[in-house]
């Protein structure tokens, strides 16, 4: 990022305190390693805010594997905002790139994670249920039209370039029901660190999945491994979700840094993470 890393950069020593004092959550690393926790020390803002009522639990969303549950992620409400957070690992979304899947599954997705025959979710089909694919004059002719929920619906529903890239644009997935339960829409705004290289990126909703997946684009900016099939990060990614912020609508890797940015700073940014977490 440009403009606003600098400010980012200052604000993750407070989103970090602030995620450590949230006891229910235990990262890991990418070995599998649990209970580790970022132990950042806590700068003090000259005249910080005097109160910031304490954050709320908005539900403890259980983590399946395998079809049995593995463990609870906490997701918070931050005080007096609609904006929510929760911590948890990362794993990669191709969807919306138009080179993602293909028919001899050498995309840059394993093809089952697009769904399976009759069920396909990562995909365009036709009335028939088969993935459609692209044309001669599509950018990745024979490959599937990948899709992402959020779309630009000015465009043709078989346009590869109605849905969200997930080769150049940063977005996060959620599933529906923390959508639901926490009124994001998709196109609205959020803000993701990796608490442990301290990088951190503005990103857009863009896709419903499951808890704890980001596009491509989002992994390269955090500096993690970002091949949709091996890579992704076990733990220490935090998500930071403005409900309300967006348009509905996909938007440019410029828009969502100018317009996250500014969606940050009118939230409270470094000032509210450090009132918060000094309660």
């Amino acid at each position: 990022m440009n403009r606003p890393a600098t400010r980012l950069l200052i604000a993750i020593s407070f989103v970090l305190f602030l995620v450590t004092r949230a006891q229910s959550v235990a990262f890991q690393d990418t070995a599998g390693a649990t209970g580790q926790r970022a132990t950042p020390e806590s700068p003090v803002l000259p005249n910080p805010p005097k109160s910031c009522s304490s954050r709320s639990l908005l539900l403890n969303f259980e983590i399946n594997r395998d079809g049995e549950p593995a463990r609870e992620v906490p997701i918070w409400r931050l005080p007096e905002s609609p904006a929510f957070f929760f911590a948890s690992g990362m794993t990669i979304d191709a969807d919306g790139a138009p080179n993602a899947y293909n028919p001899e599954n050498t995309g840059l997705d394993d093809l089952a994670n697009a769904g399976e025959p009759g069920h396909w979710q990562g995909v365009i089909q036709d009335e028939h249920g088969n993935p459609l694919v692209q044309g001669p004059s599509d950018p990745f002719p024979g490959y599937y039209v990948s899709c992402t929920a959020l779309a630009d619906r000015s465009k043709n529903v078989l346009d590869p370039t109605r849905y969200v890239d997930a080769s150049k644009i940063p977005y996060v997935v959620l599933p529906r029901d923390v959508a639901r339960l926490s009124g994001a829409r998709l196109g609205d705004f959020a803000v993701v660190f990796n608490l442990r290289s301290g990088k951190s990126s503005y990103a857009i909703f863009a896709d419903i999945g499951t808890l704890g997946e980001g596009s491509i684009a989002l992994a390269d900016n955090l500096g993690i491994w970002s091949n949709a099939r091996e890579g992704g990060r076990r733990g220490g990614i935090l998500y930071l979700i403005f409900p309300g912020t967006g348009n509905g609508q996909p938007r440019t890797v410029e828009e969502i840094n100018e317009q996250g940015d500014k969606t940050f700073q009118g939230w409270g940014g470094t000032e509210q993470i450090n009132s918060c977490a000094a309660n």
